[in-house]
This record gives C-alpha cells, structure tokens and sequence, in this order.
C-alpha cells in the first residue's frame, strides 16, 4: 500500500469509492473491498447509501481504527445548523460515531463560504470528524476559504485522471500540506482504450486501468477512489503496489492532460483552464 502523507495524516492512497451503489450491491462492495484489503471507503449523504456502507464496515470484521472514512455534505445543507445536521445523519446512518474525513460536497454561490466553513469545523470541534474538506472546488474558492476564512482544509476532491488536467489545483495544495483525492479516475473505464497506457501496461504487466490508477497515486499528495462493484474489478484496482513507474513514464502519461471533463454540472463552479 501507497500512503498520502498530508498534514501529519497518513491516508491510503488507493480508496473505495461507492457511487451510485445502493442496496446489498453496495453492503457487498464495501465488505469485498475491505477483505481485499482497501482501507479508504468513500461515500455520501447525497449517494443514498450510507446505511449500506455502515452494514459493509460492520459485516467485514476489520477494526474501525483501521479504516478511512469519507463522507460528504450535499451543498443544499451548507448553512449554519443545516451542515451539522446533515453531519448527525450521516453518523447515523454510518452507525459510527465519527468519519475520518467530511467534505463539502459542492460549492454554493449563494451560501457564503465563510458560514460553510464554520460550520464544518465545529463538526470536527466536537470530534464528529477528525478532519475536514472540501469537493469541486477550484482554485479561486481554494484561496477563499484557506486565505480570507483561515479554514485548516485537510483536502479537495476533484475529478482527476489522466485525460483532466488538475495542475492548478496541485499546485495550489502541496505547498500548504493538503493531498487531492481523485474521483472518477479511470475516466469512466474510458483509459482503458488509450494506446499509450496500453503500451506501458504491457511492459509491467499490467492492465491500462492499473496503470492509470498507479500514476495517480504515485504523485505527490494524490489519492484516488476508483468504484468497482465487481470484486475483479477492485482486485484489479488495488494489485498497484507491485510495480513502479519509471519517471519518464509518469513524464509520458502527465503529457496527455487535456480538459477532458466528465462532471459538470449546473451548479458546479468555473472551473480552472486545464
């Protein structure tokens, strides 16, 4: 297993990632993913399956001291009051007591961000998350809340792969110790088409996916949480720490960037120029 170092945490660099699972398809996911040995499990309010995620923690037998878990606040619920509760439910449906991680899930243009900020941090004042994040926020929204609101944002997840560039987003968090956790990072199963992954796949072994998921991971400050709910799809994911790439590879496959954008929605912000 990679390790993200990020501000004195140490977080698993490979995560689960859960949406749109739901139902025993889900519960099935998360306790096959523990017993593979993944230790970083992602979910929502808003994905609808956080009772499902808490019955596959509970299920797999593997100590809750062992495990990362993330969940999020949908970004009607960013006010005073409302982030906290949305917070309590989680816990609730998690059956835990705390998430290692809890993230605003999206921006919203007409909360101010200042409240959001504050609210999320008195969640972790009271110990109901060890830390703090946000989700889709660039790099204007990034400065807001770290330089104008003073928040201590352990990190931002953001759609990252290898047809997405995120360099200003990285370059904005390494300086100041926070990690980026990528989602939807093999595009969708879209690299596994792509000729150059395919190419340096077959000198390791390995699969366009793997390597994909190996050059994420393999950057400073950079997690990732594929969604496999097939059980060869999470052995796939997670059979990364075997092999290196070499840095002319990660030069190779870091060259493609692009804004290939898969999630965009309404509400979402403006994004940063790739």
């Amino acid at each position: 297993m990679i390790y993200v170092d990020a501000k004195g945490v140490r977080i698993p660099a490979i995560g689960l990632g859960t949406w749109p699972l739901r139902g025993e398809e889900c519960e099935r996911s998360v306790r096959a993913g523990l017993e593979i040995g993944y230790r970083h499990i992602d979910t929502a309010a808003k994905y609808d399956n956080e009772p499902e995620v808490g019955r596959g923690i509970a299920a797999s037998g593997v100590a809750r001291k062992d495990i990362f878990l993330v969940t999020k606040v949908w970004n009607d619920a960013l006010r005073d009051g409302d982030l906290q509760r949305s917070a309590e439910r989680s816990l609730k449906a998690l059956r835990q007591d705390y998430v290692d991680l809890l993230l605003i899930h999206w921006p919203n243009a007409a909360i101010p961000l200042r409240e959001s900020l504050k609210a999320l941090a008195s969640v972790k004042a009271k110990g109901r998350a060890s830390h703090v994040g946000v989700s889709n926020f660039p790099v204007a929204l990034l400065k807001e809340a770290v330089e104008v609101c003073g928040a201590d944002l352990l990190c931002n997840q953001v759609e990252y792969h290898v047809g997405l560039s995120q360099r200003p987003v990285l370059s904005y968090i390494r300086p100041r110790g926070m990690m980026l956790t990528a989602y939807s990072p093999t595009a969708k199963g879209g690299v596994g088409s792509d000729a150059l992954l395919k190419r340096i796949g077959a000198h390791h072994g390995k699969t366009p996916v793997q390597i994909a998921l190996r050059w994420l991971v393999q950057q400073d400050g950079v997690a990732a949480i594929p969604k496999a709910s097939n059980q060869d799809h999470a052995r796939e994911n997670f059979s990364i720490f075997d092999f290196e790439l070499t840095p002319a590879e990660m030069a190779e496959i870091s060259a493609i960037g692009g804004d290939d954008r898969l999630i965009d929605p309404t509400h979402g912000p403006t994004w940063d120029p790739a």
